[in-house]
């Protein structure tokens, strides 16, 4: 994975790189003598050769060096050891500033000029031409290292603007999916912290997208799951009249517990739906607790080995009760349970009935919720096998239907026998 700090500080070291490898290019040039700097070598050198010695006359040294500044065409002054003035052509030129040094640029009031150390010991100073001045060292040096700069500079904006770009991009996605829009997506570009951060971002979308969809159509089906008992124990209280029928509150009982259960299996998926993980768990015996809600029904079996799992026992209770009430309801007795260890430490719980099984056109939303069959009639709420899906997943594990076989119609939920707790001592 190229990680983002990787790119900046790559970034980084190139562009030392190439800082250092510019100033030692600068260093090797310069220390080259310029076009120029030679030629006024090599015109001292010929002023050595040309011009009388020093004990000549400072008349005849005076001709020779005007002489010789006609053929350079340029002002010329010779001083002797101690820097005082012998000879000068042209317009004055001031000695070198220091008899020790061994020549160079010197810089003048109007313009530049270079200063020669003679053999013997005489010193030489040229004016530099001045429609052709040499530029100063400091300014150089300055606008090399902005050219440097400048180069760095466009070397790494690429990288710099493709990071922020995709940042730019991420945090529309956010403003987006903040006004509403749940289809929002960002692309995913490239394998750093930022394309993590967007697949993470697109993952958290598809959930809030899921979730909000799920409670929509949570809501539309329980409004009209909760007027069906809401209207018959309004019927029957009207028809009762001042006159108890037990047969009628018996009926009226029953819509009130059908009411209440209802409501309870609509807030039990909410709050599912709501969390990906269990806030209580512990060590139960899956075989012991089919056992228990086994005897509820008249034409149940259980049958298996003691299987200890961890997980959140009512809701496990939940996922069996509901199995065998599917089986009871709307398959065809006799049902059987059977528990069996699968996995090292997890469990296979298999609920099997002798009905007719499910049509094959309809097994594929048979787990979505208020789902019924063609045949269920008015019976159940359609949150059975919906909240069956949901415990088993909550405790890492999936239920599955495999048709009508040569048992009966099966229905198995395999559960692992670990898992991750949210928070103890918490129960839904």
């Amino acid at each position: 994975m190229k990680r983002l700090y990787v790119q900046v500080y790559l970034t980084v070291i190139v562009s030392l790189l190439i800082v250092v490898a510019a100033a030692g290019l600068m260093w090797r040039l310069a220390a080259r003598a310029s076009p120029a700097e030679s030629a006024f070598q090599f015109a001292g050198e010929i002023a050595g050769a040309v011009l009388p010695a020093a004990t000549e006359p400072a008349a005849v040294q005076k001709a020779a060096l005007e002489k010789f500044a006609k053929a350079l065409k340029t002002d010329l002054a010779l001083f002797d050891t101690t820097l005082r003035p012998i000879a000068a052509a042209g317009e004055p030129l001031p000695p070198p500033k220091d008899w020790r040094e061994s020549g160079g640029w010197m810089h003048i009031p109007r313009g530049h000029a270079w200063s020669i150390s003679l053999d013997d010991g005489r010193w030489l100073v040229m004016r530099a031409p001045r429609h052709r001045p040499p530029v100063h060292p400091a300014i150089g040096l300055i606008g090399f290292l902005g050219a440097i700069a400048a180069g760095v500079a466009l070397g790494a904006y690429p990288i710099v603007r493709r990071v922020t770009g995709r940042l730019e991009r991420l945090e529309a996605g956010v403003v987006a999916l903040g006004r509403g829009d749940l289809k929002t997506r960002v692309a995913v570009e490239g394998r750093d912290e930022i394309a993590g951060l967007a697949q993470s971002f697109n993952r958290a979308a598809e959930r809030i997208e899921a979730l909000v969809g799920a409670h929509k159509m949570l809501l539309a089906n329980a409004s009209h799951e909760l007027r069906t008992p809401l209207a018959r124990i309004r019927l029957g209280l009207e028809m009762l009249d001042g006159r108890p029928d037990p047969a009628r509150q018996t009926e009226i009982a029953r819509d009130i517990a059908e009411l209440d259960g209802l409501i309870d299996e609509i807030l039990l998926s909410s709050r599912l739906d709501a969390v990906e993980t269990l806030d209580h768990a512990e060590e139960v015996d899956l075989l012991g607790l089919a056992a228990e809600e086994a005897v509820r029904y008249s034409a149940c079996a259980v049958s298996g080995e003691p299987a200890v799992i961890t997980g959140d026992p009512r809701l496990l209770r939940r996922l069996v009760r509901n199995l065998i009430e599917n089986a009871t309801r709307h398959g065809k007795p006799p049902v059987s349970v059977h528990v069996v260890r699968a996995g090292g430490s997890g469990a296979t719980l298999t609920v099997t009935d002798q009905g007719p099984g499910v049509a094959p056109d309809e097994q594929s939303g048979m787990f979505e919720a208020f789902r019924r069959g063609a045949g269920a009639g008015s019976a159940g709420t359609g949150l059975g096998l919906a909240l069956v899906r949901q415990i088993a997943r909550r405790h890492g594990g999936e239920v599955a239907y495999l048709g009508r076989t040569a048992a009966g119609n099966v229905f198995t939920v395999d559960l692992p026998g670990r898992l991750a707790v949210a928070a103890a001592g918490r129960r839904p």
